[in-house]
């Protein structure tokens, strides 16, 4: 049996009664390759669960890349799961993330928004597809995954809580959950923060304590984003236009870019311009024109609200009256004192406290009542 102090300090020991309760209960823990499933995996073991993991393939790379990094990640899963002493198994779910994840990406990067592919994988592969698999197929009574989220509440009437280690919370990506999901999964690193999930693994000698954590979009990698969507997208490249309606460059593709970016624009140098950087404070699809305007503060950039619809509430109970909460418009961002007002059930209007900036239609817009969340939606546009 493995043993890892660090976990001694940090968990508490379970009764005999809780550990027999456990014993019945078959866990699949989705193994990424990554420290966080790792330890995941090694937790649910010492709570006494039945544990198996489970790696998804959720890309067919291209056989000339090396961008993903499927085959090292599976050998690291592998390395982990023998150590543990428990079983692998591989599924591969590459169809339904590019049916339902991948062609919406393009589909909404075409209009000109910017999409977040990570919210979309969670709903519709990890916690669906996934989740289906393992119940269906495996027998699991629960799912694991190591997103650093906490659950509140039984099984059938559970909420989604922010992680405990604020640096790594991830409950922004994981708004789409219904309770009942949440009560069908179990999120073991949630509960600690990230030093000390690698210094179990260290304890433990995993392969993994000292793997980088992986970044940005998985079937991207570490290419240049602008080369990949090139070889999905056609290009339109189109004229660069301030806010005072004068051209001073041009650009690429208004996909390539976000409101609130300044680097990358290709401007400077130009007469009475200023040595203020320029933004990103609009896109005119229309026209396929990038609005653009001087410094970080600039009244364009700023929004006092947004509307928001394709609405998903973690009690799947719809908001039918002025809520005061607070709010996410992008991850890691601090909390935005708001008050979400209903116009349907299917569309919010948003007012913050205070204006926001570069508050990007296609993103989500995340609600919190204090360590809750409460769920969200895909930001329309802005007010």
């Amino acid at each position: 049996m493995l043993i890892s102090n660090t976990y001694n300090q940090h968990f508490p020991q379970l009764t005999q009664d809780q550990l027999a309760r456990n014993a019945t209960k078959k866990v699949i823990c989705g193994m990424s390759g990554g420290v966080d499933s790792s330890v995941s995996a090694f937790i649910l073991q010492q709570q006494g669960y039945q544990v198996e993991g489970l790696f998804m393939k959720n890309w067919e790379e291209d056989d000339d890349t090396d961008y993903c990094t499927a085959a090292a990640d599976l050998a690291d899963a592998q390395a982990v799961c023998d150590k543990l002493g428990i079983k692998l198994h591989k599924i591969n779910f590459a169809a339904e993330y590019w049916d339902n994840v991948f062609e919406h990406f393009l589909t909404e990067y075409k209009a000109g928004r910017t999409p977040n592919p990570d919210i979309l994988c969670n709903k519709e592969i990890k916690f669906k597809a996934f989740l289906e698999y393992a119940a269906e197929d495996l027998g699991a009574h629960y799912i694991a995954t190591g997103h650093y989220v906490r659950r509140a509440g039984n099984d059938e009437n559970a909420k989604l809580l922010r992680g405990l280690d604020a640096n790594k919370d991830q409950s922004y990506f994981l708004y789409t959950l219904s309770h009942k999901q949440v009560g069908q999964s179990l999120f073991p690193v949630g509960e600690i923060e990230k030093p000390i999930v690698r210094s179990i693994a260290e304890d433990l000698g995993l392969i993994t304590a000292k793997k980088k954590d992986s970044t940005g979009i998985c079937f991207i990698g570490e290419r240049k984003f602008k080369d990949f969507l090139a070889r999905y997208l056609p290009a339109q490249p189109g004229n660069i236009r301030t806010v005072d309606n004068e051209i001073i460059g041009s650009h690429d593709g208004l996909m390539y870019h976000t409101l609130g970016q300044r680097k990358g624009l290709g401007i400077g140098g130009l007469k009475n311009a200023g040595d203020e950087a320029w933004y990103v404070v609009d896109k005119d699809v229309e026209n396929n024109e990038l609005i653009v305007a001087q410094g970080h503060d600039h009244p364009r950039l700023f929004s006092k609200g947004l509307i928001a619809s394709q609405l998903h509430w973690v009690d799947r109970e719809p908001i039918r009256e002025l809520l005061r909460c607070t709010a996410k418009t992008r991850y890691r961002q601090q909390d935005i004192p708001c008050v979400i007002e209903p116009i349907d059930d299917e569309t919010i209007r948003v007012i913050f406290d205070e204006p926001q900036s570069a508050v990007t239609p296609g993103q989500s817009a995340v609600f919190y009542l204090g360590e809750v969340c409460l769920g969200g939606g895909i930001i329309e546009e802005r007010i």
